[in-house]
């Protein structure tokens, strides 16, 4: 078990949820699923015997889905960075994680279930980072006029 394990919180949809993560990641599994006793049922309000939570993996990352209550909702103020090696994998996630849910500038998605992504080209960070700051500053313009995030069009701005 990793150290930290980030918990998302859901109403009731921690199933949906993680289906939809285990087919939207191909290297993704479910490791173990806990449901409601009467103990946790009678303090929750949630049925006995429903899901409480489920463990899962998504590219070696280690997450808790839990369903909660709709007490507690998601905000931009959590995301995760998804570091895509090709545009063929940003475009992957890209285009499943913005299935029914809201587009952002800078490649940032949130899905669905109101939980935020970043989904990136680990390039960006290389040329970002470049010891000479007009190449860089030409990336960052570049990047700031897109949604979703074109590796073409970044190359080009940092060879201009």
């Amino acid at each position: 078990m990793q150290k930290i394990t980030p918990c998302l919180w859901f109403n009731d949809q921690a199933e949906d949820a993680v289906d939809y993560y285990l087919s939207t990641f191909k290297n993704a599994k479910i490791l173990k699923m806990t449901r409601y006793n009467a103990a946790g049922a009678e303090v929750s309000g949630r049925p006995q015997g429903s899901i409480m939570t489920i463990q899962f993996q998504l590219d070696g990352q280690e997450f808790v889905a839990l369903n909660g209550g709709p007490e507690f909702t998601f905000s931009l103020a959590t995301s995760f960075i998804i570091n895509c090696k090709t545009q063929e994998e940003v475009d992957t996630f890209w285009d499943k994680l913005s299935e029914s849910g809201k587009i952002m500038p800078c490649g940032w998605v949130t899905d669905k279930f109101g939980v935020t992504w970043q989904v990136v080209p680990t390039i960006l960070s290389e040329l970002l980072s470049d010891p000479d700051p007009i190449k860089a500053e030409k990336v960052m313009k570049a990047m700031l006029k897109m949604e979703k995030i074109d590796i073409q069009i970044l190359k080009a701005a940092y060879e201009s």
